[in-house]
């Protein structure tokens, strides 16, 4: 048995390593199409402020790692598959066969549509060649200008931060972090920055990227009419599955490439884990794409063991959920914090301490949180999420009061143990 994994982010060595303890006598390649070794985006921001060097962001650090799991690593790129021939074609010009294929391609940044974006001196932060370039040039005092305030930009604008960089953050929606935070929760973490020193433009387009002299500075001109001199831009404007390659396989793409409970494609012996793959969502019962490392690992272990033996383990659903540090101040987002048709939220608001507190019912079960500089509340929400427990009579007293959401998990866990005064 011949399993191919495309991708070498955290789904990928995850699934090599599931593939080799679950089925050790079979072959394994792992294609990636970087030249390092399998590395995780999520460590770049600790390379860009010097807590850890290259090798740092490496997944496994031990030497020879990938041949005493079995895995052969093949620093290529997948142009085409044909599940019908079971075949890849690789960029160096040679074919790959499979018996059983892992799409984890992750996903790829978006490239807004604006004059100039493609200049020298912008880049997108996603590789580690991109931060080895904003290594050298975001030094103390240099004009740094971040085009998007999204999870991944708010994790670059901490690292740019602490290298002393004089920031400029551009965002076209009215607050930071717009898919992970409410209005009221996004408005405050945009006035933390400002008060930690970050220029902070919302509702604000980029409008062009022009070069102003020989030197490599930059001049980003934004929709109002306001010019920001730059010695380096960063787009961080959004990212999309990586499935361009996948065009006239066989498989299903739609918005990311289709799977099931099993984690298969529309053929069974194809499947998809992470940032690529579109699955359940645990709480709305909805196909979804969700870009997130927890759910990037969990893809790869499932797929695999399928891949091992087939049908042997169900995904139950992706809980999103993001935690972010953005200069100190901790933010987390949780299931549907939007809310849901028909209902019902409690919130908390202390403007003057950053704290907040918002909490999203569905009947009398919790679905969705935002919370903010209230760090104790993270585990508990989480699970009174994934566990879809009854709350009774706690939901009244979390409506009058949010911040008793551990006096409600073990109320409710203990058969009313915990009593409300």
């Amino acid at each position: 048995m011949h399993h191919v994994i495309i991708g070498a982010g955290p789904a990928g060595v995850i699934a090599a390593e599931t593939l080799y303890e679950q089925d050790p006598d079979a072959r394994i390649t792992l294609v990636g199409d970087e030249p390092e070794p399998p590395y995780s985006r999520m460590a770049i921001p600790y390379y860009l402020i010097d807590r850890i060097d290259e090798h740092g962001t490496y997944l496994r650090k031990q030497e020879e790692y990938f041949e005493r799991i079995g895995t052969t690593v093949l620093r290529d790129r997948v142009n085409s598959v044909s599940a019908a021939n079971r075949k890849l074609a690789l960029a160096s010009g040679g074919v790959l066969n499979y018996d059983r294929l892992l799409i984890a391609s992750g996903s790829r940044p978006v490239t807004p549509p604006i004059d100039g974006i493609d200049s020298p001196g912008v880049y997108p932060c996603w590789t580690l060649q991109d931060a080895r370039e904003i290594h050298q040039r975001a030094s103390r005092g240099s004009r740094v200008v971040l085009i998007g305030a999204g999870f991944i930009g708010s994790i670059i604008l901490e690292s740019l931060a602490l290298r002393g960089v004089e920031l400029t953050l551009v965002e076209m929606a009215n607050r930071m972090v717009p898919r992970m935070m409410n209005e009221t929760c996004g408005g405050m973490i945009t006035r933390w920055c400002e008060s930690r020193g970050v220029r902070v433009h919302t509702s604000t387009r980029v409008r062009s990227i022009e070069s102003a002299g020989s030197d490599g500075t930059l001049v980003v001109r934004l929709d109002g009419g306001e010019a920001l001199p730059a010695d380096l831009v960063i787009r961080a404007t959004g990212v999309l599955p990586n499935t361009g390659f996948l065009d006239d396989s066989g498989v299903t793409v739609d918005g990311g490439v289709l799977v099931n409970e099993y984690l298969q494609t529309n053929d069974p012996d194809i499947f998809a884990a992470g940032d690529v793959a579109r699955g359940r969502d645990f709480c709305t019962g909805e196909h979804s794409v969700l870009a997130v490392q927890p759910t990037a690992a969990d893809h790869g272990r499932i797929a695999a063991a399928n891949m091992a033996r087939p049908r042997v383990l169900r995904h139950q659903g992706s809980v999103a959920m993001n935690v972010l540090d953005t200069l100190g101040l901790v933010s987390a987002s949780f299931g549907a914090w939007s809310g849901v048709d028909g209902g019902q939220s409690a919130e908390l608001i202390d403007a003057d301490r950053y704290r907040y507190l918002s909490l999203q019912f569905e009947d009398d079960r919790l679905i969705g949180a935002n919370s903010l500089g209230l760090t104790q509340h993270v585990g508990v929400l989480r699970g009174l999420i994934q566990s879809r427990l009854r709350l009774g009579p706690w939901k009244r007293r979390l409506m009058d009061d949010p911040t008793r959401i551990m006096e409600a998990y073990l109320g409710a866990t203990h058969g009313g143990v915990t009593q409300a005064r």
